[in-house]
């Protein structure tokens, strides 16, 4: 962390920082004509940069490894972080695994004092509001040492809205220890189609009223910590069979439907004050005929988000780069028709030289005029203001210490995911498993890559905390896809097994296959959905059946736990499965769930 005397010289030229300096607890009024004159200070250029949130590799704002300046200057064309920001100004910088941005805490806290420091240093330099998607469950970018909670359909299995707010809670002290103060998240996005490919276990279920409550609950967890919240996809992306980072999805729900479905869990996003609306590239007729993506629609956002939803906070798209966004328009339109449609924050252009220079020329070509920019250059300085970055930019490694991955932390998410855990078949009372009867354990199944910087993979997690509890349990992965091979080396190596457990992930023919293979063996055998609890439909022999919802360290874990009995099963469906026959018929009905009395 840069020392008390670098951070003075830091701010000491920056207007904007003097101007708020001691106001956390002035009133909105006087906080707000202070950020008006701060605004009217600004270039127009300053101005549009305050508009976009940027990627940018590496793992430092001004000395990322060789690939990552590579990468930098063939999508951005600049070197480092501290480059992009002198020359665009950027509002926002979105952290991503895979741009290198987050290798481990201590790191990610001298990114963002790097980022803080480069901007601040430019001339009326203002802080930077740095996000990430720490969605947990299958969405993170921030991985272990760092506490990961059960994903949000996990969180709607438990059914606890204290659970959910202090996943906020401690999840924003953490986010906010390394300098993130934009977190997008929840997803409150009501999950009514089993085949969207895009939303699934990210979304806390089916029902709209608890989905709202659940949202609700951890807005006001990360917004207490300090951390700005983000309900998405706005107006609702649960019900698609398109993803839309590949496509352009059409919502076909009538405006009533809307109504009672997709818009409850934003509003309560609305009525506990959440900072910030992540908008959806989706078709929705019903709410705006023209064909245009939400994200680019003037009804949708201003008509219903602003005007009848009475929201007048910030409003981020969805990544631009993303196909449902770029269909109908180039990459130069889609911008300025967003802010025309009445977004504030621009996420992640495919160019952002494209994007800012044509944010720029609208301006100076009267499509857009400065007035409508300062509208929302003001909201993002609000936000900025509400979450203290005038007064405190910085991050300290001691905090980072005291704070992150704590084991006060992790035993609480540990506690939360075993209220997770669904039960959904279990015949004979197999559950719990004896080590008496049943020591020696086979774990097969689908290994994905790890989806938040856990250990991995699913199968070897698995038989660790299996063997911790008591059992002697090898793992064998047979994948999403096993070959016929592979299906019989799995059902020679369960000959040696007194129970096999086998992981599901969104079944396949091939993974079918090989667990009704092994069941045939007449071994026991334990299947757990490890990402869609829709699984169980497709294997009516199984005679043991749990949902996890994810594949994440903290889930298995406490799967394992249920199986051995070291946990009761006490999660219940949030989503209805229906039949593998017959669609139209529920096989298990949302609240479904067994329990070991039972």
């Amino acid at each position: 962390m840069p020392s008390r005397r670098t951070v003075l010289a830091a701010t000491a030229g920056t207007a904007a920082s003097l101007a708020l300096s001691g106001t956390a607890h002035a009133d909105d009024h006087k906080r707000d004509s202070r950020l008006r004159s701060l605004v009217s200070r600004m270039t127009l250029e300053e101005k549009v940069g305050q508009l976009f949130v940027m990627r940018v590799y590496g793992h430092s704002a001004t000395a990322p490894d060789q690939a990552d300046i590579d990468a930098n200057l063939k999508e951005i064309g600049v070197r480092t972080a501290a480059e992009m920001i002198a020359r665009y100004r950027v509002g926002g910088i979105i952290y991503f695994t895979w741009a290198h941005n987050t290798r481990d805490p201590h790191q990610i806290a001298d990114l963002s004092n790097g980022i803080q420091q480069a901007s601040l240093r430019q001339p009326r330099g203002l802080p930077v509001l740095i996000s990430t998607d720490q969605e947990h469950g299958i969405v993170c970018r921030v991985g272990e040492p760092a506490t990961l909670f059960p994903g949000a359909m996990a969180m709607g299995a438990g059914g606890s809205r204290r659970d959910a707010r202090t996943l906020g809670r401690i999840a924003g002290q953490e986010l906010r220890a390394i300098g993130i103060r934009q977190n997008y998240s929840p997803v409150a996005d009501v999950n009514v189609n089993p085949a969207n490919p895009v939303i699934g276990v990210r979304s806390f279920g089916a029902d709209p009223q608890a989905v709202a409550g659940l949202v609700a609950a951890e807005v006001a967890g990360y917004q207490g910590a300090g951390v700005a919240a983000t309900a998405k996809h706005f107006p609702g992306h649960g019900d698609t069979a398109v993803d839309s980072h590949y496509g352009f999805p059409v919502i076909t729900h009538s405006r009533e439907l809307w109504e009672k479905l997709d818009a409850v869990p934003f509003r309560a996003a609305i009525r506990t004050g959440i900072d910030s609306i992540m908008t959806a590239h989706i078709q929705f007729p019903a709410l705006d005929p023209s064909g245009d993506p939400a994200t680019l629609s003037h009804p949708i956002l201003t008509g219903i988000l602003r005007g009848e939803l009475g929201y007048d906070g910030v409003v981020v798209t969805d990544s631009l780069g993303m196909e449902g966004v770029r269909t109908k328009y180039g990459d130069d339109r889609v911008p300025v028709l967003a802010l025309k449609a009445g977004v504030d924050q621009l996420l992640n252009p495919p160019s952002l030289d494209v994007a800012w220079n044509a944010v720029l020329r609208a301006v100076r070509d009267g499509e857009l005029t400065e007035a409508r920019l300062d509208e929302s250059v003001l909201r993002i300085l609000r936000l900025k203001a509400r979450r203290r970055l005038f007064e405190e930019p910085y991050v300290s490694q001691g905090g980072v210490t005291r704070t992150v991955g704590t084991p006060a932390h992790l035993a609480v998410a540990d506690r939360i995911a075993e209220r997770t855990t669904t039960l959904l078949v279990n015949e004979e009372r197999l559950l719990p498993l004896s080590r008496r009867t049943h020591r020696r354990l086979l774990v097969v199944g689908a290994d994905p890559a790890s989806p938040s910087g856990t250990t991995g993979p699913p199968t070897g997690v698995l038989a660790a905390a299996l063997t911790e509890l008591g059992f002697t349990a090898t793992a064998l992965s047979t994948g999403t896809a096993p070959t016929a091979a592979v299906v019989d080396r799995a059902v020679a190596a369960a000959q040696d097994a007194d129970a096999v457990i086998v992981g599901t992930y969104n079944i396949t023919v091939a993974q079918k296959t090989l667990v009704e293979r092994l069941v045939a063996t007449g071994r026991p055998v334990v299947a757990i959905a490890i990402r869609n609890p829709y699984d169980v439909a497709q294997l009516p022999t199984v005679p043991v059946y749990l949902a996890a919802y994810s594949w994440t360290d903290v889930e298995l874990r406490a799967a394992a736990r249920v199986i051995a009995g070291k946990a009761a099963p006490r999660g219940r469906l949030p989503v209805p499965v229906q039949r593998a026959d017959d669609p139209a018929r529920v096989l298990y009905p949302v609240g479904y769930g067994l329990s070991y009395g039972r």
